[in-house]
């Protein structure tokens, strides 16, 4: 008796983590809608990833492209946690080889998250330069803006709060009137942000909690928004909505029990 339960306990827990390496690849695709009256009749349309942490994802770039290529994209928003090895850097370009061929009118765009900083000195400098000679602007306390039918729009990059990064001042600096939408990977930043408009902030980091069962206690020390239970999803503060991907990669182990990877749509009209 002591020898078959030993195998079912066995059996068990072969499966459950068969199950839970599956949830990696079963992909969300999320259409987030969010009205603002500064922007014109034309709805802004944003594709928004993060946490591809590529040492531990299960979707290909093609499969991302068949995925996200159906409809057309105005700017693509990356909000960080890339990788933490340096082996890992030629592993993104495919990636944003694809995203570049969705030609988004204004552009792609990323900050970059805890795990990035990981990466040292000439290694990280190495990310970035990979990031920008392929197509993406990187903003690390900083902003640029654009217009679309004579109404600013202001990309707004704060850098990772979660390793003391973060400067809301400097990203701020000489930043014309217009819309704000602040990328930013760490969404804790948000209580931060009192006395600086923003009207839409995209982030990640938290996963989902990536083992959500029954509850993401390992989460707690990420922070106030966690002990507030706000870990994924649409959320405001203030008046002000923000939002929270659950990301495409997963960190530590490549399972996910109680979330699943995303892929995210925003619609501001």
């Amino acid at each position: 008796m002591f020898y078959l339960l030993g195998f079912l306990f066995c059996f068990a827990g072969i499966y459950f983590i068969y199950k839970a390496h599956k949830n990696t690849k079963d992909v969300v695709l999320n259409n987030i809608t969010v009205s603002h009256s500064k922007l014109t009749e034309k709805p802004l349309k944003i594709l928004h990833l993060s946490d591809l942490h590529l040492e531990n994802i299960s979707v290909s770039p093609e499969e991302l492209y068949q995925t996200v290529s159906s409809q057309p994209i105005d700017l693509i928003a990356l909000t960080g946690d890339f990788l933490d090895r340096k082996r890992s850097i030629p592993k993104l370009v495919p990636y944003l080889s694809v995203l570049s061929r969705l030609n988004p009118r204004f552009g792609m765009f990323a900050v970059f998250g805890n795990h990035d900083y990981y990466l040292k000195n000439e290694n990280f400098v190495e990310l970035k330069q990979t990031l920008e000679e392929n197509g993406c602007i990187t903003l690390q306390n900083q902003h640029v803006s654009f217009k679309i039918d004579g109404k600013v729009i202001n990309v707004i990059g704060i850098d990772d709060h979660h390793s003391h990064r973060s400067d809301v001042e400097k990203s701020y600096r000489n930043l014309e009137e217009g819309y704000n939408l602040v990328l930013t990977h760490d969404p804790n930043v948000v209580l931060k942000m009192k006395n600086y408009p923003y009207d839409y902030l995209l982030s990640g980091h938290f996963h989902g909690g990536q083992i959500h069962w029954p509850k993401p206690y390992h989460l707690l020390k990420m922070g106030k928004l966690i002990r507030m239970n706000i870990i994924k999803g649409l959320h405001y503060h203030e008046g002000k909505p923000f939002y929270i991907s659950e990301g495409l990669g997963q960190t530590g182990v490549n399972i996910r029990i109680g979330s699943r990877p995303e892929i995210t749509y925003h619609q501001i009209s």
